[in-house]
């Protein structure tokens, strides 16, 4: 895919993951549509991207709420009358043992953010990406594939997110594109710190950051840059992530010893 004058929404753009991909993608000349909850943060990508000569637009959306989808689809069509790609970054996760969790609701909240509020983006994008035959891109993650302490909640949600994709993917094979970047852990986001906790409160200070394996954010970001560009199925990164779907299906014990030590281990 030539990204030079396409037109994209990400989702979750006003940090981290969401905030480095509008960057990069203007970089490839791409006009980047800027969607979030946090209007002053969104202001600050777009103005540090339109004043290195790039285009954008912060619009303000939250994606659990339909309207508002559809708002963030009328007014990119009216800036810029073509919708090429969205990318599903917005997410929040969790960090609690499920039998210690005192407050089932924030459960709910995982799904809404990480699974409806995509499909709700999706089902509002999908005939213009039709049109244009664009690319659905999902910021994943290898609790998509398999199971993972600590976040049941969040490993269900990204379950959900997987066959929604995989389904469209397969409804819409010869008129758009879908690439899963399946995603280990990533230095300088907030989805940690933002965690949900055993009492359905944000974590301030999460139990575990990162890992001595955590992929730096701009490289994460480029090479997803070049799976968009290159029209890849999945991406991951880092790429021993490959090996998840084999040793799930032969050595599932190893997996999950693996995954258990990680967890546990200092930070």
């Amino acid at each position: 895919m030539v990204l030079k004058e396409k037109v994209f929404i990400v989702t979750g753009a006003s940090s981290g993951i969401g905030e480095e991909l509008c960057k990069q993608l203007s970089l490839c000349g791409s006009k980047v549509v800027l969607a979030a909850r946090r209007m002053k943060e969104l202001e600050r990508v777009s103005e540090e991207i339109n004043s290195s000569g790039g285009v954008s637009i912060p619009i303000q959306t939250d994606i659990t709420i339909m309207d508002q989808c559809q708002r963030l689809i009328d007014m990119t069509l009216e800036s810029f009358n073509q919708i090429d790609g969205i990318i599903l970054n917005a997410g929040v996760s969790m960090w609690a043992k499920f039998e210690d969790v005192t407050d089932l609701g924030f459960f709910r909240d995982l799904l809404n953010v990480n699974y409806l509020g995509a499909v709700n983006c999706v089902h509002v994008a999908l005939p213009h990406l039709k049109r244009s035959r664009g690319k659905i891109v999902s910021t994943s993650t290898g609790q998509a594939l398999m199971g993972f302490p600590n976040h049941s909640g969040y490993s269900a949600s990204k379950h959900a997110l997987h066959g929604f994709l995989s389904t469209i993917a397969i409804e819409n094979k010869s008129e758009i594109s879908i690439l899963e970047a399946v995603l280990g852990w990533i230095k300088d986001t907030n989805l940690r710190g933002n965690a949900f906790g055993a009492d359905g409160k944000k974590h301030t200070h999460p139990p575990k950051q990162n890992s001595k394996e955590s992929v730096d954010l701009t490289s994460c970001v480029e090479h997803m840059i070049i799976a968009i560009k290159k029209d890849w199925r999945t991406v991951y990164i880092p790429k021993k992530l490959r090996l998840i779907p084999f040793f799930k299906a032969f050595w599932r014990w190893y997996l999950e010893f693996r995954v258990d030590r990680v967890v546990k281990k200092p930070k």
